[in-house]
């Protein structure tokens, strides 16, 4: 190597050095190999990967906790209805998926008058374990009246085999105030 060939290395190196050491982070960055920035970049890109695995795997424990708790309406209801003018009605209500159903009256002159036909129904599940469900139905008045109309209950899972709330009948003929009342149901067994 000639003298000024080394004299022109010497001065390069002082200033490389110089800059590396007024700007110490990037001299560090430029050292650095392109194989461990690659390693390091697949051990950020792995990590951000398995986070969002945890997230999802987090939230599908979290549905399915919430879907655990919250009681299921599905199967047949045994309804006991009190109205406030001191009247008893029994119903019997079969909830099946996606919000159908039925409602029958149960009480024992239906079976014997024939007044006993499931009619369409509905229900639906609202905030903190609430439910309303609903349908037309027929009760029968002495040995040859009936009153059909329509019965809405809004209640509230006690248990997941307990719903009480209260009930509305509005009748389907005539101009007649709606009556109001209690009730329980009770999940049917078998």
């Amino acid at each position: 190597m000639t003298k000024f060939e080394r004299i022109t290395n010497d001065q390069m190196s002082k200033r490389r050095s110089a800059l590396y050491s007024s700007f110490p982070l990037r001299a560090s960055f430029v050292i650095r190999s392109p194989r461990r920035s690659l390693a390091k970049a697949g051990h950020s890109s792995f990590l951000t990967c398995r986070s969002a695995l945890l997230i999802v795997i987090a939230q599908m424990c979290c549905s399915a906790l919430a879907q655990a708790q919250s009681p299921s309406m599905t199967g047949k209801w045994n309804v006991e209805i009190a109205f406030a003018n001191a009247e008893h009605r029994s119903v019997r209500f079969d909830a099946q998926a996606d919000g159908k159903g039925s409602l029958m009256a149960a009480d024992p002159q239906s079976k014997v008058w024939g007044a006993d036909k499931a009619s369409e129904a509905k229900w639906s599940r609202g905030e903190a374990n609430s439910v309303t469900f609903s349908g037309t139905v027929e009760f029968l008045i002495g040995n040859v009246g009936r009153d059909a109309g329509t019965l809405t209950f809004k209640g509230k899972f006690e248990t997941p085999d307990l719903i009480t709330g209260e009930v509305e009948f509005s009748a389907l003929v005539g101009d007649r105030p709606s009556k109001h009342g209690t009730f329980k149901a009770v999940r049917a067994g078998g």
